[in-house]
């Protein structure tokens, strides 16, 4: 809406006085002299007027208001006379002069306009002014109407074809744009002193937007940087069409940033990594991806960033989500997010499994079972290189055929030169043996066919699958490896012991894979460097160990006489867990008699000092037992027992006379009293012919160390 503003009328020093009227000699005002000199289009007269009123005002202190405003109104007719006339440099000059809002200059642009304004939008204008703007709708409109007023039709075949005119509207039109961007460029100085208000900030996003469009339009890179890293209104959809379409992308890059608008910025780099756009200012944009998502951590968009990345640089984006991924992710984003990764790029896909699996310790059953197919697809990879399975048929050809104080895979550990297969089937046997969510019979489907090479991953097997023969069997007489077979019974099934698991993580950095087999340390010690096992330590019941042993024992006698000397070791190291009996029904007749001696010998010294120590406390418990018997006797007799009975007569005489010591006499109307210890001792012990009461007196003889009771009917049992 316009703000009305009511003239100031001028003042009469000449007054003449009729009889019918007065009549008044007005001076002529500066409005009204300079509309006359516009009318007569002595355009430098109105220059001098308003330079001269210009240098008035300035002379006083406190200016009017009023003389104010005329002075702008005299600057902007006179601008607006010389714009459509084409005289662009001056008429910028008299329209900034006259405080002209930039915005109604711009609406003659529309090419720079865009969408700025709404329909809706005013602007204040005088009314004087308003009148005399030139009703063209662009300045483009107004060059040609110009060219067509002073060159048709002396020019053929027309002003908008003829060379010399098409040549003459190209350079008026430069000349319009730099006065636009002069006068653009004063006004942003001017609103960079001034308070911000609502309709300065307005005022502001047209100025900034517009004169960075000109900057783009013209090539002027500095000045459009200078722009954009000095604090700004650009309204960035209007600007962002015209800087792509340049190809800034770096100045668009920077106004993103200015603004915090990730998305579209990870966009822009993206289209300059895949070479959709092109711009040498952005050095690395690939980089610069990853240092914003790291510097963000958010989440949302490093996810769906990731399967991009990944094809890219998988190492550095498997980095950036490991050290961003939340320890509070459900199951189900880990197997979304998974399957994303390993359809853009497989081997990402299983650096990122194992990372889910083996360090941040998941505990979904589908991604162990995942993890170790892919383990058992890498070891079967290392199979088909020939150098590798001929060195690993040699290795468990020379364990088999010597004699070993360690497993077999300390001994691949230790002896096996180092390299990518070695690690590979490492991480392989601990997995499968720490790791108890995966599924075992389909590892143990894809691993049959190469039972020869893979004998102690097939042992791990079927420990899984509680076939404790079977792997006992491979272990003793496929493998030769007793230590590993015996640690089996010890541990309840497991093939590979905690400590040797220990030091090879430690030897080949796998301490991750040797914590799925290390038990957590007990209460008060320390816990040893790596990863945390997935499980704590377990106890095995004695009756399943006893069961593996006999196992074992029975595996080692299938074997012959060939592995006679071992069963005797077990047979010894494990005579706590075996019965004797047993174990003599089991061993063949033909088998030497030394075998079983240290064995037997031992059992039977062992049963010997069990029944011995038995005798011992029986008799010890016995004696006890008379000593507190004596000592409570005295009080058991003093203290009775009184047992009330209801009478059963109710017909019978009320009156009745309390019991004596007699047990059966009945007083009629009272319940019966009944002295309790006196009929139990009474029964067992009867007075002899002194007189006695039923009191056995204890003595313990200390020539027999027996203890004896001194009444032959005594119920106390004599121990000898």
């Amino acid at each position: 809406m316009a703000t009305l503003q009511y003239p100031n009328f001028p003042k009469a020093n000449v007054l003449v006085l009729g009889s019918k009227a007065v009549q008044a000699l007005l001076p002529s005002t500066l409005i009204s002299q300079a509309d006359a000199l516009l009318e007569a289009h002595r355009l430098e007269d109105v220059t001098d007027l308003a330079e001269q009123q210009r240098k008035r005002l300035q002379s006083m202190l406190n200016a009017d208001g009023h003389d104010l405003d005329e002075l702008r109104y005299i600057n902007q007719r006179l601008g607006f006379q010389c714009f459509q006339e084409t005289l662009f440099e001056d008429a910028g000059n008299r329209l900034y002069e006259g405080e002209l809002d930039p915005r109604v200059l711009i609406s003659y642009y529309p090419e720079l306009r865009g969408e700025l304004f709404r329909e809706d939008e005013t602007v204040d204008v005088m009314a004087g002014v308003a009148e005399h703007m030139p009703p063209e709708d662009s300045v483009d409109d107004i060059i040609v109407a110009n060219l067509v007023r002073n060159y048709s039709p002396h020019l053929a075949p027309n002003t908008r074809e003829a060379p010399p005119t098409v040549e003459l509207r190209n350079i008026l039109n430069m000349a319009a744009r730099d006065m636009l961007e002069s006068y653009l460029r004063k006004w942003r100085r001017k609103l960079a002193v001034e308070a911000a208000t609502p309709q300065s900030q307005a005022v502001r996003m047209v100025v900034d937007t517009v004169l960075a469009k000109l900057h783009v339009n013209t090539g002027k890179l500095p000045e459009l940087y200078n722009l954009i890293d000095q604090p700004n209104a650009i309204v960035l959809s209007e600007l962002e069409t015209e800087l792509i379409k340049s190809r800034h992308i770096n100045a668009l890059c920077k106004l993103y940033l200015q603004r915090n608008d990730d998305a579209k910025l990870l966009e822009t780099w993206a289209r300059l990594v895949a070479g959709d756009w092109t711009d040498p200012d952005v050095q690395d944009p690939l980089s610069r991806i990853f240092d914003l998502l790291s510097d963000r951590k958010d989440r949302s968009l490093i996810k769906h960033w990731m399967p991009w990345l990944v094809k890219r640089d998988s190492e550095r984006a498997l980095k950036l989500l490991m050290t961003t991924m939340s320890s509070k992710r459900k199951a189900e984003d880990d197997r979304l997010l998974l399957q994303e990764i390993q359809e853009a790029n497989p081997e990402a896909g299983a650096q990122l499994l194992e990372h889910l699996v083996i360090h941040r310790r998941s505990t979904d059953p589908a991604l162990h079972t995942q993890l170790a197919v892919t383990y058992t697809d890498q070891l079967l990879s290392c199979l088909a290189d020939e150098s590798t399975s001929k060195l690993w048929r040699a290795k468990a050809a020379s364990y088999a055929s010597g004699r070993s104080d360690a497993p077999f895979i300390s001994y691949f550990a230790s002896t096996t030169p180092d390299s990518e297969h070695k690690r590979i089937r490492l991480k392989t046997v601990l997995f499968l043996q720490g790791s108890t969510l995966y599924d075992p019979e389909t590892i143990r489907t894809r691993l049959s066919p190469h039972a020869k090479l893979l004998k102690l991953e097939l042992a791990i097997l079927e420990g899984k699958l509680g076939n404790h023969r079977s792997a006992l069997s491979i272990l003793v007489h496929d493998m030769n490896d007793s230590m590993s077979a015996e640690a089996y019974c010890t541990l309840g099934g497991e093939v590979v012991p905690a400590k040797t698991a220990q030091v090879i993580g430690e030897r080949a950095g796998l301490q991750p894979w040797a914590a799925l087999v290390i038990p957590l340390a007990a209460p008060g010690k320390p816990v040893k460097p790596g990863a945390a096992a997935m499980k704590r330590t377990k106890t095995v019941d004695d009756d399943v160990k006893k069961d593996l042993v006999m196992i074992l024992l029975e595996v080692y006698m299938s074997g012959g006489e060939a592995t006679a000397d071992r069963t005797a070791q077990l047979l010894n190291s494990q005579a706590m867990n075996l019965d004797v009996v047993d174990i003599i029904s089991m061993i063949p007749p033909e088998w030497p008699l030394r075998i079983l001696s240290t064995f037997v010998t031992r059992s039977l010294r062992r049963t010997l000092h069990a029944h011995h120590e038995g005798q011992i406390v029986k008799a010890i418990n016995q004696g006890q037992n008379l000593a507190v018997a004596e000592q409570s006797w005295e009080v058991i007799r003093e203290q009775g027992a009184i047992v009330e009975e209801p009478l059963e007569d109710e017909e019978e005489d009320a009156t009745g006379e309390k019991l004596g010591l007699d047990l059966g006499e009945r007083v009629q109307g009272e319940p019966a009293s009944f002295n309790e210890k006196v009929a139990l001792h009474a029964a067992h012990f009867e007075p002899d012919d002194e007189g006695d009461g039923g009191v056995v007196d204890i003595n313990v003889e200390p020539e027999g160390n027996s203890l004896l009771a001194s009444s032959p009917d005594s119920d106390v049992e004599s121990v000898a």
